[in-house]
């Protein structure tokens, strides 16, 4: 990404000085080196795409300036949201071009918290020669190191003093964090199960449908792949959770914990029942009321109607 830039900016750069008559190259030097630049096809599609960006910083450039184009030129939320898709690697090349702008504290500051929301070290006083630009190297070492070992990526965030030694500090992390293997943060919280308490009551369910809401916290907490105690642990905590979250609803519809768990499990039954390519056979609305009911007697015909359309409708809640 961050070479793909660089080739971007040189080509118009090269484009404005062979054609616009200003530059020290000719018409034709302009030429060849703009067709040694961009051999593809590909490639001068991607040069075109930049077009509205170089007319952009044209208009605000001087005429005297020279140079590769400047992101500083751009407004500021542009700028970051240009360089949030660029990893650490990819940051430290584009910084060779924009180096006023790799220095700027405010842009670093800005994509440590856009990429990991909550840090512990972020409500502290900085020590003395603290850099978010160094931060965010640190970020990334250690979301990679969480992704091959969790354990260590940890104990590497405790060890650079980014994150406090707190079940709570490390369950907002982890909330807030999207860069984190999901198939690793499933064996991490099934081994921390206080870890995992607390992120749970992060999760806000007020006035959600249940199935959305099971949704929801299946895309921050994954599923495991089989049937066995953690998942039971998971739809149990999400049980309470729900019911904490919408007393009033609970108690107009006279549901349960208990009775949010069967529903729970009934809805992951229905979903791989509509969406497993292996089942033929599929359940009816009238059979999926009947087997709920039968187990919750006294949840509402129309109530559990409502689920099995949501369902059919979107798909898996565990997907």
């Amino acid at each position: 990404m961050g070479q793909g830039l660089w080739r971007v900016a040189r080509n118009q750069q090269l484009q404005h000085q062979g054609y616009g008559g200003q530059g020290y190259l000719t018409r034709e030097h302009g030429r060849r080196m703009a067709a040694n630049s961009a051999p593809g096809t590909s490639h001068r599609k991607q040069a075109q795409g930049g077009m509205d960006i170089y007319h952009l910083l044209k208009a605000r450039k001087s005429k005297e300036q020279e140079g590769f184009i400047n992101l500083e030129m751009l407004p500021p939320e542009l700028s970051f949201t240009i360089l949030s898709y660029l990893n650490a690697t990819d940051l430290c090349l584009a910084s060779c071009v924009w180096q006023d702008l790799a220095n700027d504290e405010l842009l670093w500051q800005g994509l440590c918290k856009s990429t990991w929301g909550h840090c512990s070290i972020y409500n502290k006083n900085p020590p003395l020669g603290f850099s978010f630009r160094k931060l965010y190297m640190q970020l990334d070492e250690g979301s990679l190191t969480f992704n091959a070992n969790p354990d260590e990526g940890v104990n590497y965030f405790m060890s650079k003093g980014i994150l406090d030694d707190s079940p709570k500090e490390i369950a907002k992390f982890i909330f807030c964090t999207r860069t984190l293997n999901w198939k690793k943060l499933r064996i991490y919280l099934d081994e921390r199960r206080d870890v995992l308490d607390d992120l749970v009551t992060l999760h806000n369910f007020r006035n959600q449908f249940l199935p959305n809401a099971l949704r929801e916290f299946f895309r921050h907490i994954h599923a495991p792949e089989e049937r066995g105690e953690y998942l039971e642990t998971l739809i149990t905590k999400f049980s309470h959770r729900f019911c904490a979250c919408n007393p009033d609803l609970m108690r107009e519809l006279g549901l349960s914990p208990d009775a949010v768990y069967v529903l729970c499990y009934s809805l992951i039954l229905l979903s791989i029942d509509l969406t497993s390519p292996h089942v033929k056979n599929k359940m009816s609305k009238r059979e999926f009321i009947r087997n709920t009911r039968r187990a919750a007697q006294n949840i509402s015909e129309d109530f559990v109607g409502h689920l099995y359309d949501n369902i059919y409708l979107i798909g898996h809640v565990a997907a």
